[in-house]
């Protein structure tokens, strides 16, 4: 049935997408047409262009952008923008991907109207994998990479609105002294934690990068979204992981994912949740972690309080 909706969403927005990748230009306003992916894209794009481009996000807040089905004004905003910004590494795009399909049909040149964001970056692939589309995507875990996305954001736009050059590179420069400093924070808490208490336990295996960049092993109960997430078999199989030993002091539940599984993993343990952490969105506006850098801080501040204890 999925598959079937999928079909026809597509069916539908065909005439749609034809008709607008045929009149790109630039808005009335006079500002750059800009389009991202995600929320956390969209929230380090505004860091570094503020108001000075027109800038609409695909994937709403608090939703999987693993698997999503793009709206017609988002197949219109993607149609009608000169510069876009993906993840990549295989998270929305990948051959039968949402994102692939979409800039596709609307006529869109790669390195040319959409960059991934995280060129340059570190890949790091699932467990037991090496090869193309086994990519763990998650690389904005790691603050060392969020700055490589910051980069490559205010390179682009400072290549499609080179009058406002001065100002990208300003808000870039800040804004990258911000994710620095918590980098560096983060690393010196997290050192101060005994070896035996380090590990990280969460409902999707996506703290790989975090674990590589603040040396702290992690556990999953599956290892990337999927149509099947906390079966029975994962289930028992984590829970006989942290019977075995050493045991950790803390349980971990992401904000965009079903909080069930992780619960039975805590009941079947006796290791309590402590707290709900951010991965594939930054959170409402007005509410801890609405933005990329508060959302780090207190995912890094969570689990180093967690891991104290």
């Amino acid at each position: 049935m999925k598959r079937i909706q999928k079909i026809l969403v597509a069916l539908l927005l065909l005439p749609l997408l034809t008709a607008c990748s045929a009149g790109e230009t630039r808005s009335d306003n006079g500002k750059l047409n800009v389009v991202v992916t995600n929320s956390i894209l969209a929230d380090m794009t505004k860091n570094i262009a503020g108001d000075k481009i027109n800038l609409h996000s695909i994937v709403p807040i608090g939703q999987d952008p693993h698997e999503y089905e793009p709206l017609p004004e988002d197949v219109a905003k993607a149609s009608e923008a000169e510069l876009i910004f993906y993840n990549g590494i295989n998270l929305e795009n990948g051959e039968d991907g949402w994102f692939t399909k979409m800039v596709k049909n609307a006529q869109k040149v790669e390195n040319q109207d959409y960059f991934a964001a995280s060129d340059g970056v570190e890949v790091i692939y699932l467990e037991g994998q090496s090869e193309k589309g086994k990519e763990d995507p998650h690389a904005w875990l790691n603050l060392e990479n969020g700055i490589i996305y910051a980069k490559n954001i205010a390179k682009q736009l400072m290549a499609k609105d080179p009058k406002n050059k001065d100002i990208y590179q300003q808000n870039l420069t800040a804004y990258i002294q911000e994710l620095a400093g918590l980098d560096v924070k983060a690393k010196s808490s997290f050192a101060a934690i005994p070896a035996d208490k380090k590990l990280i336990v969460t409902s999707e295996g996506c703290f790989k990068y975090f674990s590589k960049a603040y040396e702290i092993p992690s556990a999953y109960i599956w290892e990337i979204n999927t149509e099947e997430e906390g079966t029975p078999q994962q289930t028992k199989d984590l829970v006989q992981k942290l019977k075995a030993g050493p045991t950790p002091t803390a349980l971990f539940v992401e904000s965009s994912v079903d909080d069930r599984p992780m619960k039975t993993i805590s009941r079947e343990t006796g290791i309590p949740i402590y707290a709900k952490i951010f991965t594939d969105s930054i959170a409402n506006k007005g509410e801890d972690g609405d933005s990329y850098l508060a959302m780090m801080k207190w995912n890094l501040e969570k689990i180093s309080e967690g891991l104290s204890q």
